[in-house]
């Protein structure tokens, strides 16, 4: 199925985070007649100043709210005739998960709740709403590859992969992953769903892998990586990730998923090191290596061995493929970070 956009207007859950902030600029510059409403509850993983070269927009409308608050979603659907949701909203930082469990079920389960019960209401139970609006109503739920759990040395998480989350995270996205199923199964709501590996470029928060390693190494603070640094995954760059979202929303097949992966499996080792590598020659120090910086830390609890995605669906079906490789990526996203924190 095809979903027409010309003249939408599209919820935007979490565009102020990593990824939402990402996406939302290229969404604009690619979709010329979309209306884009960000609902954004700015925690700390939150920054309007991700936004900025969007903020006077006039096709773009900020709304700071939480996802939980069923009036506000009911009155942003009801304001701005919102036809279609991309859903990005979520906590997602997997060791706070383990400190703080409670946020995670309530914004990851409860506000993916929220948003599908509106979405129902207003485009399939509404006498306001003319049915053919409804028909090219869509839901987007963003999603992650920790849902299938851990792999060992071989295979890949395919979206046939039977669901084995480990952490509270991990368990909170398998949970709306299957509410947003249900909505389909049971209510016939127009839903596709996109599990993603591991993202790394721009605009991440500083507690992320990447931009700690980047930091850490400026600020010649010790660089600190869980037990060995053994464990694997499948970094995929953002905007890639944002243009195969795009795709997914506009002519993924009503009802599936699908997995988008980047196939530049590291472990967290060869990440740092090659971080630091890059460092010395951008950034070089006065002496040394900033490798020479790399500590081994207590291993995370629950600490999943290694994640990796077949793409083939989205590469077959949508035609996606990955612009960046993890060396070109990579190169971008520490340029990005010195120039943050040299002005700063």
């Amino acid at each position: 199925m095809t979903i027409e956009i010309t003249n939408q207007c599209v919820l935007i859950t979490g565009g102020a985070g990593f990824i939402g902030s990402n996406f939302i600029p290229y969404f604009l510059e690619n979709n010329p007649e979309v209306q884009v409403v960000n609902l954004d509850k700015l925690t700390y993983a939150g920054n309007l100043q991700n936004l900025e070269e969007i903020a006077q927009n006039k096709r773009y409308h900020f709304v700071e709210g939480d996802i939980c608050n069923r009036a506000l979603i009911e009155e942003l659907f009801e304001k701005y005739q919102i036809n279609s949701v991309i859903h990005f909203a979520a906590e997602s930082h997997v060791d706070n998960s383990i400190e703080r469990p409670d946020s995670f079920i309530k914004t990851n389960i409860e506000g993916t709740f929220v948003l599908l019960e509106v979405a129902k209401k207003f485009w399939m139970e509404s006498p306001n709403v003319p049915k053919k609006s409804y028909e090219n109503a869509r839901f987007h739920h963003v999603s992650t590859d920790e849902v299938y759990g851990s792999l060992g040395s071989e295979g890949f998480f395919t979206e046939e992969t039977a669901y084995a989350p480990n952490s509270p995270y991990s368990a909170s996205k398998a949970s709306s992953d299957f509410l947003v199923r249900s909505y389909f199964h049971t209510y016939g709501l127009n839903v596709v769903t996109s599990n993603c590996s591991n993202n790394y470029g721009p605009k991440q928060h500083d507690e992320k892998l990447i931009p700690t390693i980047i930091r850490k190494a400026l600020d010649g603070e010790e660089i600190p990586i869980y037990g060995d640094g053994s464990n694997v995954r499948d970094w995929l760059y953002v905007l890639d990730h944002c243009k195969g979202i795009k795709l997914v929303f506009t002519s993924g097949k009503t009802g599936d998923t699908y997995a988008i992966g980047g196939n530049n499996e590291h472990n967290n080792l060869y990440i740092a090191q090659k971080i630091c590598s890059l460092l010395d020659k951008l950034q070089p120090k006065n002496s040394g290596s900033y490798s020479e910086q790399i500590s081994f830390v207590k291993d995370r609890l629950g600490h999943d061995y290694r994640y990796a995605i077949d793409a083939g669906k989205i590469e077959g079906e949508l035609k996606w493929r990955a612009d960046e490789n993890f060396e070109s990526g990579i190169e971008k996203t520490i340029a990005w970070y010195i120039r943050k924190y040299q002005t700063a």
